[in-house]
């Protein structure tokens, strides 16, 4: 497996720069995982652009049901009230889908959006998939700035993190960070309701690990980590005893397998990258992680070579039993944890 390519950022910097400026462009398009972010600069956007008592006059929103060429030349052309600039704001329409004569009219639209227009299009529950080939990502690439919110890497979330507890009036220390991050995923929105969770539960200034450990929900991939850290110490009782925590929080055999799969993919490229005398950095690279793979790595001294090459296979055979043999998944799910906990 190839390194991932870094996503590109540069509409991101962009964008950043504009509103530093106080001077928005003309076109925008938004997408991207990272909605938090996403969310906060399309309020700055709004701060900058809709100023006065007027303000919200001069925004103009489109849903998909409703977009179509004329809809939008109507919008761009309003005129602004009392202000500069007008917000025409366009969401989860899909305009490479268009049809072609549509695409032809949008080209044409896009080509010449006034000066005092800012357009954006808000790709939320659909994605953005441009066609780098057609006229019309050429005139979008031309015209205006695509932004991709991404998931934020260790740094920058240890960072906001930290940012975000000290608002609460609480310290934590970037290494307890880390851990948060693991636990709770790095999808920001997450990770602002945790936060709030822990820094009102926490009765010291200081966070502390029970705290965390008291409230905050973990994500699947974190409990599931449990799990094979407990088939490393062959501890089948305990392996079983996570799993019934994962059932009691509604999670199905088919996505525990599925995590379960992945996180022995991950060991397995980790005793490779031990065996082979690779970092941790190495691993973290090779499946795009964002937090430290240095507690993968110690996890898979656990496992001998032979023995993640067998897990990943019979992970991969139970899943196919579980789709095409009528048994029960959940059977064939414990039946798994057995066999991998006595292996080792």
């Amino acid at each position: 497996m190839p390194p991932k390519n870094k996503p590109d950022t540069s509409g991101f910097e962009t964008l950043k720069k504009d509103l530093s400026a106080g001077k928005p462009g003309r076109l925008y398009i938004f997408h991207g995982e990272e909605t938090y972010l996403r969310d906060y600069y399309l309020d700055k956007l709004r701060d900058t652009l809709l100023t006065g008592g007027l303000g919200e006059f001069n925004r103009h929103d489109l849903d998909a049901k409703g977009m179509n060429p004329h809809a939008l030349e109507e919008a761009v052309d309003c005129l602004p009230m009392m202000a500069e600039r007008t917000l025409v704001l366009v969401t989860d329409y899909d305009l490479f889908k268009a049809g072609e004569r549509d695409r032809e009219e949008y080209i044409r639209i896009l080509s010449n959006l006034p000066d005092y227009c800012c357009l954006v299009f808000l790709y939320d529950l659909i994605d953005y998939k441009p066609d780098a080939r057609t006229k019309l990502a050429q005139t979008v690439k031309k015209s205006g700035t695509a932004v991709n919110f991404v998931r934020q890497g260790q740094r920058e979330l240890t960072d906001w993190v930290r940012r975000h507890f000290k608002a609460l009036g609480k310290e934590i220390d970037p290494r307890l960070c880390g851990e948060l991050i693991f636990l709770c995923g790095d999808l920001m929105h997450n990770l602002q309701q945790e936060i709030g969770k822990i820094g009102a539960y926490a009765k010291g200034t200081a966070i502390t690990r029970a705290d965390i450990e008291a409230v905050a929900t973990p994500q699947l991939d974190a409990v599931v980590f449990r799990i094979a850290d407990a088939i490393g110490e062959k501890n089948y009782d305990k392996a079983a005893k996570i799993l019934g925590e994962l059932y009691q929080m509604q999670k199905s055999p088919y996505e525990i397998l599925s995590a379960l799969s992945k996180q022995l993919r991950q060991l397995y490229s980790a005793r490779l990258a031990l065996d082979g005398r690779r970092n941790a950095a190495w691993v973290a690279q090779l499946w795009g992680m964002r937090y430290p793979a240095d507690r993968l790595m110690v996890s898979a001294r656990r496992f001998s070579l032979p023995w993640c090459r067998r897990a990943v296979t019979r992970c991969a055979q139970t899943d196919l039993a579980m789709k095409s043999t009528g048994q029960d998944p959940k059977e064939l799910l414990t039946t798994l944890l057995l066999e991998l906990a006595n292996a080792t």
